[in-house]
């Protein structure tokens, strides 16, 4: 087994684009889809950046991905729009969305974009964090080709983990940013513990007849994970609830196709995603909005910790030390994961760069 790396931004982002372009990506597709990728894993998002690759490549085999998309406009006003994936790699025709909608509310003080024909899209933070930096409240929400959510009471999965994320701006601190699956943990969680060889806590995914699931390897072939909460006990039904909120927005109102009636084994998956964008000094004056949040922020950091030596936090706080840490010291691979690298990077007939560093 090979010996896990760090790896500089900029090198996992040539190797990411490496193994995209053999694919026959289109590059502003590229371009698009490892700005998002590497965002997530200089934030520690470690189950949404480079380790999807042996997914993608999955569904690129399956005739799932369109490399060369068309992604249009097919309706819009000046406070809405929707848009067509043309059955991309989420990544791309997000990031068109998350834009638009920023663009929108800077003129008009909101606006909400839905796509729908795309697939998976990475960390739903990435966008949401873009309409902050822009100076804007963003949120971000996206479905899920394969249902993994268990409703609270069932026994088979009707949900995606629906990812959910709110950001805001603010005027002295980093921006405040929620970033959350709907389900306990995100299903990427299942995969990094897998790869470490780990046990999973109980509470994380569930066995066919409704038991805890600790393997971390058959959970993710079972894909029965619990809605946040963890059990009916310890309230599951909001999780429950927020991933069927996520649904709505992402699937119902983008057009997209909910999928556990989906009915077609072969072709595109046509997830949905939803984007909203608002900006602050349509309701409030000047630097109102943001220096009341940062007072807030500044009072959340100041509460009374449990323990002095971890003090407390505030949503966005670990994906934005982890990103200052990466940005410096390099994005650590496991080993397993270069393995697999290696492997996608001979089939799409391209260099294994990340190699000479793994020697």
């Amino acid at each position: 087994m090979s010996a896990g790396i760090t790896v500089q931004a900029d090198i996992l982002a040539e190797q990411m684009a490496a193994i995209f372009r053999g694919w026959g990506m289109a590059e502003e597709a590229i371009g698009k889809s490892v700005e998002i990728m590497l965002e997530a894993d200089l934030m520690g998002i470690d189950s949404h950046g480079v380790t999807m690759l042996p997914t993608y490549e999955q569904l690129f085999k399956d005739g799932r991905l369109e490399m060369n998309p068309k992604v249009t406009v097919v309706k819009e006003t000046p406070v809405m729009a929707m848009i067509d994936g043309g059955g991309s790699l989420g990544h791309y025709p997000s990031s068109i969305a998350m834009d638009l909608a920023i663009e929108k509310a800077k003129k008009v003080g909101m606006a909400a974009v839905t796509v729908r024909h795309s697939n998976h899209y990475g960390a739903a933070g990435v966008y949401a964090l873009r309409a902050a930096r822009h100076g804007l409240i963003g949120i971000s929400t996206s479905s899920v080709w394969n249902p993994a959510i268990v409703p609270t009471r069932a026994s088979e999965p009707m949900f995606g983990t629906n990812p959910f994320a709110f950001s805001a701006p603010t005027r002295k601190n980093r921006p405040f940013l929620l970033d959350m699956a709907t389900s306990t943990v995100a299903i990427g969680k299942l995969k990094l513990a897998w790869l470490a060889g780990k046990t999973l806590p109980e509470g994380w995914a569930l066995t066919p007849d409704g038991k805890p699931e600790l393997n971390a390897e058959q959970a993710m072939a079972s894909r029965l994970m619990t809605p946040l909460g963890g059990s009916g006990t310890m309230s599951s039904h909001k999780g429950y609830g927020l991933a069927a909120m996520v649904e709505i927005l992402s699937t119902m109102l983008a057009g997209a196709t909910y999928a556990p009636l989906r009915n077609r084994p072969e072709g595109h998956y046509d997830i949905g995603h939803f984007f909203f964008a608002l900006d602050p000094h349509a309701f409030r004056d000047d630097t109102d909005f943001e220096d009341e949040l940062d007072a807030m922020i500044d009072r959340l950091h100041n509460a009374r910790p449990v323990d002095p030596a971890e003090p407390v936090l505030v949503p966005g706080d670990p994906e934005f030390d982890r990103r200052a840490k990466r940005e410096r010291d390099g994005i650590p691979i496991a080993g397993p994961m270069v393995e697999m690298l290696a492997g996608i990077a001979e089939r799409a007939g391209v260099p294994f760069t990340l190699g000479r560093l793994a020697a």
